[in-house]
């Protein structure tokens, strides 16, 4: 496994960029007809995002259309260390980036919410350009030296990347957000078991409580981010921030910005399905039942998801 990331950082980023795109797409068309149990799992999710009862061939065309978008995604991962600023920033479409940028001025923290959407990871460059490097997590992988090629490869980009270790992890982004730093964290699947139940199309799925509790912790601003794909561009909407509500005890705020977290990310996502790219298990249902029945509603400390697939 390590050995394919480690071809695709230094063969892959030198290929002919036409050449690497036709064989990204190949590879995507291939995986998409091997149907294997990501492939399922994606389709399955897509039925939730179309409210459809089972799989149908609107669902499978559109399937396609997420490998490639995923594959993408990878392709630019091996790559984006070969961008220069001008392509990072002029080829960025993004509205609402003023609601970030006026609370860093004001020294305030802002924690960045996004699902698995377009190209996180250029979108993350982009904001070191425009001068504000930010704090993010990554969930620990194996082997070991897998991980570090992640952390690596961020920290080239000007991110701070701390590993998924739970309430150590949990102290120090509350440290960057009281320094009125940025933090982002993508936040639509649960990785620890004390995550939020929030219905997300029509039924209930698991989402980290992690965003939300650092919001009500801190007094930084909780603002939500959907990316996707224009063309050869990218594109993100920074949407409003959700407030801490004035009444209710720490955990009911924590699942009421949640909910609306997940209700942001669900517009996102119904306006641009071909670019969200989940392959793995959200939904209560599709979980394991000793996950089904795990500790849910905690009080956010014990876990934080971060930029790793």
């Amino acid at each position: 496994m390590d050995a394919a990331y480690a071809l695709g950082w230094t063969v892959v980023r030198k290929m002919p960029e036409r050449a690497a795109r036709a064989a990204f797409t190949a590879l995507a068309d291939r995986a998409w007809q091997r149907h294997g149990s990501g492939v399922r799992q994606l389709e399955r999710n897509l039925c939730r995002v179309l409210g459809k009862d089972a799989v149908d061939d609107e669902v499978r065309v559109l399937s396609r259309k997420v490998l490639r978008s995923y594959l993408r995604y990878w392709l630019e991962v091996f790559r984006l260390p070969e961008y220069d600023r001008d392509r990072i920033v002029g080829r960025m479409r993004v509205t609402g980036h003023e609601k970030i940028f006026a609370n860093l001025d004001s020294g305030r923290g802002v924690i960045l919410a996004l699902p698995h959407m377009g190209n996180y990871e250029q979108a993350g460059a982009w904001l070191v350009y425009q001068g504000h490097p930010f704090t993010t997590v990554a969930e620990r992988l194996k082997p070991e030296s897998l991980f570090d090629r992640f952390v690596a490869f961020r920290e080239s980009l000007g991110m701070e990347v701390l590993a998924h270790r739970g309430a150590s992890a949990y102290g120090r982004l509350a440290q960057r957000l009281r320094a009125g730093r940025p933090v982002c964290l993508v936040v639509d699947r649960d990785l620890t078991d004390s995550g939020i139940d929030v219905e997300f199309f029509g039924a209930t799925a698991r989402m980290p409580a992690v965003s939300a509790a650092l919001a009500i912790q801190t007094g930084a601003a909780l603002i939500p981010v959907t990316l996707w794909y224009e063309g050869e561009y990218w594109a993100a909407r920074v949407h409003d921030e959700i407030p801490v509500p004035d009444g209710g005890a720490r955990q009911e705020k924590i699942a009421a910005m949640t909910q609306q977290l997940a209700g942001v990310f669900e517009e996102g996502i119904a306006a641009h399905p071909e670019d969200w790219h989940m392959l793995q298990k959200v939904w209560v249902d599709d979980l394991p039942e000793e996950r089904r029945n795990g500790r849910n509603g905690r009080d956010g400390r014990s876990g934080a998801e971060g930029t790793a697939r």
